[in-house]
């Protein structure tokens, strides 16, 4: 198990790369398909805060 501490604007990259892949290489390698999602889901929403 692996822990890794993301800034909101990395956590939004890394989701967007991933949609990307799926939305654009993902459909001939169903292996890759399926273990992208899992990722995907498990990846928090990036949570923004407004400063003050």
């Amino acid at each position: 198990m692996y822990t890794l501490e993301l800034e909101a604007e990395e956590l939004q990259l890394l989701r967007s790369a991933l949609g990307s892949y799926l939305q654009a290489f993902g459909h001939n390698e169903a292996d890759l398909v399926r273990a992208a999602r899992t990722l995907l889901v498990k990846l928090p929403e990036p949570v923004t805060t407004k400063a003050s």
